[in-house]
């Protein structure tokens, strides 16, 4: 096997396992928080359906100082209100969460990465 197959397969197989845990996230944790009075306004703006779920995993995943700046900033209704979600969650929410998160993204780039690499040669 080439490399280029081989790279194919672990970024195959990494965004096979994000989508099963976007699914797992969303019925586990998002779930409770949309049907929570004091959390169903604090999961940021929607763009697409599911995009909430992307939202709190994001609010698990980034620094706490990071956070602090986001919800201090006027931009701030985009984003999930991280203090409020820690405030409604359990450690195992927010490892859950992180965990999606930067599968989510790691593997997401590399696909973007491996199509860029290959369109410039590399892989010949």
């Amino acid at each position: 096997m080439n490399p280029t197959t081989i790279i194919v397969a672990i970024i195959t197989i990494s965004t096979m396992i994000t989508g099963i845990l976007y699914v797992a996230f969303g019925q586990i944790t998002v779930r409770k928080l949309r049907k929570n009075p004091k959390t169903k306004d604090a999961l940021g703006v929607e763009f697409a359906s599911g995009w909430d779920i992307i939202n709190v995993a994001q609010a698990f995943s980034l620094p706490r100082s990071w956070t602090k700046k986001i919800e201090d900033s006027k931009y701030s209704f985009m984003y999930a209100n991280a203090t409020v979600l820690y405030e409604n969650t359990t450690r195992f929410d927010h490892i859950l969460g992180c965990i999606f998160y930067w599968l989510l993204t790691i593997s997401g780039l590399s696909g973007i990465l491996l199509v860029l690499l290959d369109n410039f040669g590399i892989f010949d």
